[in-house]
């Protein structure tokens, strides 16, 4: 489906619901909503599924567009979401419309706007309302800088291009207020979440000659400086900090009984961190991917420093 094909279908349909992502990051929320406005804009009815994993950081910026308990959708649109495992806790209902920048993995869907040449699907969404209004508003604008900056990590990561600071631009022509976004997405951080950056560093390993480092996150560091879910944004970036580093492993224990670690792997591109992540039935980019392992972290590690090793060429 193009991007006019696509545009029609929208029109033609009302009472809509959003769906995002597990661990909701400011790309599948802030697409998400700045589309929920601009449907609105339009007259249509859209509500965003209450995704129960919204943290403190994200959720002023997305409370209005919720869903209550008695809200009945005609039609469900997916954002950011690569695959329904994948879907936010709560969701079982099935997806009229795809709109993702994620490669696909298996047969291409029938409604699906695909847009993997982007570095995030906020710049999908900021041609779609282009094309559906024809004008962002500063709400939208807002709404669509916090997805495009988070997925690149304030333009910092290997996924920025000319396009995407192209599209920035378009938001801060169209008001998007940098100074009360920057802030709070990027520079404050909690005292827990210091302390926490504290032990993962003080633990960071290194092998492979210092080209692989590898940070571990546990239930009981979390426990131990008091951190919550929304002290773990962002994460992992912290090993790929390391001078020579070509490959970062995060690993981070999700519950201890039964074992379960989330697994966040950053490339410098030599290594395709979806092809690694796809051995444990993840996925996501090249250079940027993830994937779920049920075991404990210590176990975690060794599985995806063999499987780095089995694809690194």
């Amino acid at each position: 489906m193009d991007l006019k094909e696509c545009a029609a279908f929208l029109r033609e349909r009302d009472e809509y619901i959003i769906v995002t992502h597990r661990r909701p990051d400011g790309d599948t929320l802030g697409s998400a909503a700045g589309l929920c406005h601009a449907l609105r804009r339009m007259g249509k009815t859209a509500r965003l599924f209450p995704n129960p994993e919204i943290t403190d950081t994200y959720l002023p910026y997305v409370r209005e567009y919720l869903a209550g308990e008695n809200y009945r959708y005609a039609a469900a649109v997916a954002v950011d979401v690569a695959e329904e495992s994948l879907f936010c806790q709560g969701w079982t209902g099935g997806i009229d419309l795809w709109l993702d920048h994620h490669p696909p993995r298996g047969p291409v869907r029938e409604n699906a706007v695909i847009w993997s040449h982007k570095a995030s699907c906020g710049e999908l969404v900021l041609e779609l309302i282009d094309e559906l209004c024809g004008d962002i508003t500063k709400e939208e604008a807002d709404l669509l800088y916090m997805a495009v900056s988070t997925d690149t990590g304030c333009f910092v990561y290997d996924n920025t291009t000319a396009e995407t600071h192209r599209a920035a631009a378009r938001l801060l022509d169209a008001g998007a207020d940098l100074p009360a976004l920057n802030k709070p997405l990027f520079r404050y951080k909690s005292r827990a979440r210091i302390v926490l950056e504290g032990l993962i560093c003080s633990d960071l390993r290194v092998c492979r000659d210092d080209t692989v480092s590898v940070a571990v996150v546990t239930l009981d560091m979390l426990r131990r400086c008091g951190a919550t879910e929304d002290d773990c944004s962002d994460l992992a970036s912290l090993a790929g900090m390391v001078r020579g580093n070509r490959v970062a492993v995060t690993v981070r224990e999700l519950s201890e009984d039964p074992p379960k670690s989330k697994v966040s792997l950053r490339t410098d591109g030599e290594v395709d961190a979806s092809r690694v992540c796809a051995l444990f039935g993840g996925g996501g980019h090249k250079m940027a991917s993830g994937c779920e392992l049920d075991c404990p972290p210590e176990e975690t590690v060794e599985r995806i420093l063999s499987a780095i090793d089995a694809v690194w060429e």
